[in-house]
């Protein structure tokens, strides 16, 4: 896409102003001297037709259209549990009416230690304060990761692309890999070791060109459907009761059902076993749920219409291209949830209510980071599980952040004839790089953000875009008690609308084929009801070779000389005579 005349002015403007000895404004002063100063050449601002302050306010927009991350990224991770464990949980009274420290008063009374129940509802305590400090931390390790992914792209790039820990691979991360609460088969510190190591091969492919190639190896259908297929994952995440809105709840009859009520009308569900003499009694090992199921009082949820709202101004936001859209509905709905005594307060009258708001009221706080940092470990490396989830997160990074930087990089009008662009090198180097950095700050892949689009729509066209992004992420750091008091019921609706905005690839599906439509749809379908990335890939992949074997075979026989005949791609009878390509 060439730049428009728009983008053009200021710069040519600003040239001729200067050439004529007219007086400047302010603004056309700056750009100017900007223009010519070392960070001007460095930066490129006359060849690539920008100006200083066109790069800021570009800087902003993309800044404003992706901040969602930074509360967004750590609700998910938290829900993973991080480092917190058993050990976090604190003795709790046989009688839960009677608090710890009165325990020991009565006979009938006695401390119960916690076991590995405690982690799930009703939450301990002491497990819940740890995940709190594990929210504080990764909102922290969200803006160090960004701010260091925008850096890089910004230097050595140049070019007005932001990172961050990409959605999609965050939810894989908490929900299919570590498990809510650590329920899966791999623990938080071997998921990070996980990324980790991922971002030295993807470092490496980077490094040698053959990033671009292997993402061509997978199949076409496979790989539009994979990023249709996360949209509908996340907003399926941001539709459940404890990440989103709580408008989809669990039935014992449909799986799922209508929801929305409120939360002292909604039970926990934990998973039994029915014996030989028909006694039911918990499944040993067995984790309950959230409050998932609702008893009662179906669209009742106060938080949920709150939430309804929220999701209304984000798509009229979107839907009027106002830039910005995500972080308008978020701070709206944390806004009327900061108030105290309301039905729809983020900090009930609760021990972790009080302290939650105590935390609040700071509003400016430099939060170290305790828990994450530097939390990985090697010691599930020889399991089978490890190996799918790195592999699955490599997959998803050679997918999605090449795909988005070739396509960041044909808007703004880079891309020459063979889909080259200036600073292709360092852009998949940085964000590889970005990648082993957040693992060790205990955050998953960071990618560029297709959010980036509206920093180049405002007229961002160097490196400058992503450092001011990333002076933006800086400040963040700063903010932790605000930050970390957005609740889920705000969360909820941009997790939804991310959903709305990664749909759009489908339309690159050639449905009239079903040799490509079908391992499409089960990419797509799979990802969404089996709550897992890695299992809708594997099902697409698997279903294509599937439909493709019989022509492979076939094309073998005939490459060896052992049969002969026509080409065996689909007849006219299979596909309403239309040739098709299934590369």
């Amino acid at each position: 896409m060439d730049l428009e005349a728009g983008d053009r002015a200021p710069a040519a403007e600003a040239e001729a102003a200067a050439a004529s000895g007219t007086e400047q404004s302010p603004v056309k002063r700056l750009n100017a001297f900007v223009a010519k100063s070392r960070v001007g050449k460095r930066f490129k601002l006359n060849e690539r037709n920008s100006t200083f302050t066109t790069e800021l306010r570009a800087g902003t927009a993309t800044f404003l259209t992706m901040a969602y991350i930074l509360a967004v990224n750590a609700s998910i991770l938290s829900d993973s549990g991080g480092t917190c464990s058993v050990s976090d949980c604190v003795p709790l009274c046989s009688d839960p009416t009677v608090s710890p420290s009165n325990c020991t008063g009565s006979p009938n009374l006695r401390l119960v230690p916690p076991d590995d129940s405690c982690k799930f509802n009703p939450v301990n305590p002491g497990y819940a304060a740890c995940l709190e400090k594990t929210r504080k931390d990764l909102i922290v390790a969200t803006a160090a990761s960004s701010l260091i992914g925008c850096l890089i792209m910004g230097v050595f790039a140049n070019l007005p692309l932001a990172l961050a820990p990409g959605m999609g691979t965050n939810a894989y991360f908490a929900y299919t890999v570590v498990g809510f609460h650590g329920s899966g088969n791999v623990s938080y510190q071997s998921a990070l070791a996980a990324v980790f190591i991922e971002g030295l091969i993807f470092l490496a492919i980077s490094a040698v060109g053959l990033r671009a190639k292997l993402a061509k190896l997978v199949p076409k259908p496979v790989r539009i459907a994979s990023s249709a297929g996360i949209g509908l994952f996340l907003a399926f995440i941001g539709l459940q009761n404890n990440q989103g809105i709580g408008l989809v709840g669990f039935s014992p009859s449909t799986l799922v059902t209508l929801g929305a009520c409120p939360s002292s009308a909604r039970a926990a569900l934990a998973p039994v076993v029915t014996s030989a003499n028909g006694t039911v009694s918990l499944l040993p090992g067995g984790s309950v749920s959230g409050d998932i199921l609702c008893l009662h009082g179906r669209m009742e949820s106060p938080t949920f219409w709150l939430a309804v709202v929220g999701f209304v101004i984000i798509a009229y936001c979107l839907a009027k291209n106002v830039k910005g859209a995500m972080i308008y509905g978020i701070i709206f709905v944390t806004g009327v949830s900061w108030f105290r005594n309301t039905r729809v307060t983020a900090f009930p009258d609760t021990p972790a209510g009080d302290s939650a708001f105590k935390y609040f009221k700071k509003v400016v706080d430099v939060h170290k980071i305790e828990s994450t940092a530097g939390a990985l470990s090697f010691k599930d490396i020889g399991k089978g599980y490890f190996w799918e989830a790195l592999v699955t997160f490599l997959y998803v990074d050679i997918l999605d952040t090449t795909g988005t930087l070739y396509s960041m990089a044909r808007f703004a009008g880079f891309t020459d004839g063979g889909g080259n662009f200036e600073g292709q090198y360092f852009a998949f180097m940085s964000d590889a790089s970005a990648i082993v950095i957040g693992s060790l700050l205990g955050t998953s892949p960071v990618t560029a953000f297709i959010e980036s689009s509206t920093g180049i729509r405002e007229g961002g066209r160097t490196g400058l875009t992503a450092l001011t992004a990333g002076c933006y992420f800086f400040l963040a750091f700063f903010f932790t008690p605000l930050l970390a008091s957005i609740p889920a019921w705000a969360v909820g609706p941009p997790l939804i609308l991310v959903g709305v905005l990664m749909m759009k690839a489908v339309v690159e599906v050639d449905w009239d084929d079903m040799r490509q439509a079908i391992p499409a749809f089960v990419t797509l379908i799979l990802m969404p009801l089996t709550y897992s990335i890695a299992y809708g890939l594997i099902g697409g992949i698997g279903t294509f070779i599937v439909l493709h074997l019989w022509d492979w075979s076939l094309g073998l026989l005939r490459n060896f000389g052992i049969i002969q005949g026509a080409n065996s791609n689909v007849s006219s009878s299979d596909n309403g005579g239309k040739q098709t390509n299934s590369s």
